[in-house]
């Protein structure tokens, strides 16, 4: 399938896959920052370095991961017949709306971030530990749908 893309379709997907990797990682990454950041006392040095590499691991990895993704997601949807109606997309459907959910999941975590960075510690350790698996279930669940497309 090269649809309007071409010969570019390959390329764009392959660096979707690669940004998606770098996304998820991020996302396995930051509960962990929060569990250990959670541990530290509010407005100690340490503190500080948590807040930091929290902020640099959002801003320069996963945020920006997260929009190229997006981009890149949607220019092989539409190049595939998503925004035309084409038939037997199910589980592309199913795809957008696990990642829409992962989006949110991502707006999720950098909010907690803002609290912790603010000394709030809103949630436990053994929350922040299942959250972290969040990202884990979806990328399974996807990898599914992309690879199988049961429906």
């Amino acid at each position: 399938m090269t649809g309007f893309l071409g010969s570019a379709y390959l390329w764009v997907k392959a660096a979707h896959l690669i940004f998606v990797i770098f996304w998820i990682a991020g996302l396995l990454m930051l509960p962990r920052y929060y569990v250990y950041h959670r541990a530290v006392a509010s407005g100690a040095p340490e503190d500080a370095l948590w807040i930091e590499r929290e902020r640099r691991l959002r801003k320069v990895i996963i945020t920006p991961a997260m929009i190229i993704v997006w981009v890149l997601g949607l220019l092989l949807a539409a190049n595939i017949g998503l925004f035309d109606g084409q038939a037997g997309l199910g589980w592309l459907h199913a795809k957008l709306a696990i990642v829409i959910l992962l989006s949110g999941y991502h707006g999720w975590m950098i909010g907690y971030g803002k609290k912790l960075a603010r000394g709030e510690r809103p949630s436990s350790d053994r929350t922040l530990r299942i959250m972290n698996e969040v990202p884990t279930l979806a990328t399974a669940i996807i990898v599914i749908l992309v690879i199988v497309r049961p429906f």
